[in-house]
């Protein structure tokens, strides 16, 4: 199969190949020539090769394993849901938007899900889900909609004189109208929607910024809110919500679903409710197990990017003299992961892209540690109250308690005394709490740590000390390359005695 894409528009023309349908771009307008179809189900090479499907397997993997799904239609019922009730009905756990019918609203409102469901169109069918959609709001820019579309449908194309007496089926419908796409924001990648009176089965998940749709295992959507300007230049006011309902925005076709389920994937409480040490919460999994260091290994190189570029006997060598070294210094002692302050920083043996993590820790006066999150450092872990102060230019080192307030701020300058939890390494953007939150040392503290694309928010001892900052990727220097998108976890060796446990984990679907 072949697909031609051509941009137009003056004197410029671009062409390229790709996978099912022509589409072309004029200066005024936006025609699109589509005969997409479903990947066929025997080209197994084809389907291997294909990153969308690659990536949908990989978010597929980590719902299968983290989310915790409830039903959206109950019986025979239209119980949890509002508004156009007479244009809608289930017969046989089947969803029916009747010809007519138009918005049905979820009774609830959620902020961060994955929501799945199957569904069929007839030709030229019309639909919609709209997302984080306020009391009363329009699906499309109150929210966001996402796309239920036959977009090859009769009623959005026509036939077009070619060249030499040619016809061809021409279709007016805009890139962000195509099924999947955020209506107005981000356009969706074709060629995966099953013919019509067949069913599709469709996941939209909407973690923080993030939004993905995966379409009969491929991801057609990956879109980042915070770094995405509307195709079609409009305002889109719903990019902004971060809670709202669901909408079945119906335009008056008769469109069937079925199978509809969430799965909450809202911010957890900053402290968890699990009772016992070292036994994870409902829905996370335990990172250290109490007993040993099963799940952990020994820092293979303190320079991440030469770390990953590590291969063959290289990094067998490697790691295996880091994980002797992590034996010697790393320990269990009665449920607490201890550190000896004398080896180097111990890692997950997995790697990790978007997550949630409680983690407990304690220092001793004056200690220095940190947690890197996808091998980059680092959040913060130290003293506030170490009095210590860099040398002066003669040599002798000035005490808190000899410095005025206004001194105090000039002269400290490794930023210790604004407490734990900051981004430290971070240049351009925030790299510190914006509250000390610690508790003294020798007293345990607790980390409630969100990770979606490169934006980290952390909560202290049940205060929030950083909003979704950016985690700059330090061991990039250029300050070009974005960071990675999945690596190890690690903690931080800066030679100090260490105490960590209740290190618990819950992976975000990405």
């Amino acid at each position: 199969m072949w697909k031609t894409t051509v941009y137009h528009h003056g004197a410029h023309l671009i062409s390229r190949l790709l996978c099912c349908s022509l589409i072309v771009f004029a200066a005024a307008h936006t025609l699109v020539l589509s005969c997409d179809c479903a990947l066929g189900q025997s080209d197994q090479q084809q389907k291997k090769q294909d990153r969308n499907v690659l990536a949908a397997q990989r978010a597929e993997a980590i719902l299968q394993k983290s989310a915790e799904w409830k039903p959206m239609v109950q019986a025979d019922s239209l119980a949890g849901w509002t508004g156009d009730l007479a244009g809608y009905s289930v017969e046989e756990g089947v969803l029916i938007c009747k010809k007519g019918g138009k918005n049905l609203v979820s009774e609830s409102q959620y902020s961060d899900f994955a929501f799945q469901f199957e569904f069929k169109l007839e030709e030229s069918g019309n639909n919609g889900i709209g997302i984080r959609v306020p009391d009363g709001g329009h699906p499309a820019s109150s929210g966001m909609e996402i796309q239920i579309l036959d977009h090859n449908g009769s009623r959005y194309s026509g036939m077009a004189e070619m060249s030499a007496g040619k016809q061809r089926r021409l279709s007016w419908l805009k890139p962000w109208q195509y099924h999947g796409s955020i209506y107005g924001i981000t356009p969706a990648k074709t060629g995966y929607l099953k013919p019509v009176g067949q069913w599709n089965r469709e996941t939209i998940i909407a973690i923080d910024d993030h939004v993905m749709v995966i379409l009969n295992g491929a991801v057609i959507v990956d879109a980042f809110l915070d770094d995405t300007v509307p195709v079609d230049g409009g305002a889109h006011p719903g990019m902004n919500n971060k809670r709202g309902h669901l909408v079945l925005a119906g335009h008056s076709d008769r469109v069937e679903f079925r199978n509809m389920k969430i799965a909450d994937y809202s911010i957890p409480p900053a402290k968890h409710d699990s009772s016992s040490d070292n036994v994870p919460p409902k829905g996370f999994d335990a990172m250290f197990n109490g007993k040993d260091l099963q799940g952990w290994k020994g820092l293979a190189h303190r320079n991440a990017s030469t770390r990953r570029q590590l291969k063959g006997d290289a990094a067998t060598d490697a790691q295996r003299m880091a994980d002797e070294l992590m034996r010697e210094h790393w320990s269990v002692v009665e449920g607490v992961l201890t550190y000896d302050g004398k080896g180097q920083s111990l890692c997950t043996n997995r790697n990790y892209g978007d997550f949630e993590m409680y983690v407990d820790w304690k220092i001793p006066p004056g200690a220095d540690s940190g947690i890197y999150l996808r091998g980059t450092p680092q959040i913060q872990i130290w003293d506030p109250w170490d009095l210590r102060m860099e040398p002066q230019d003669d040599g002798s080192v000035v005490g808190a308690e000899d410095l005025t307030p206004e001194q105090w701020v000039t002269t400290y300058k490794n930023g210790r005394n604004l407490g734990s939890g900051g981004l430290w390494n971070n240049k351009r953007w925030r790299n510190s709490p914006t509250v000390l939150a610690d508790n003294r040392p020798g007293e345990w503290n607790r980390f409630l740590i969100r990770m979606v694309g490169d934006k980290v928010t952390i909560w202290l001892n049940g205060k929030k000390i950083v909003d979704r900052v950016v985690l700059e990727n330090y061991w990039d220097k250029t300050g070009l390359m974005p960071l990675v998108r999945a690596d190890q976890i690690e903690l931080q060796h800066h030679g100090s005695a260490l105490y960590f446990k209740n290190l618990y984990l819950r992976e975000l679907p990405y």
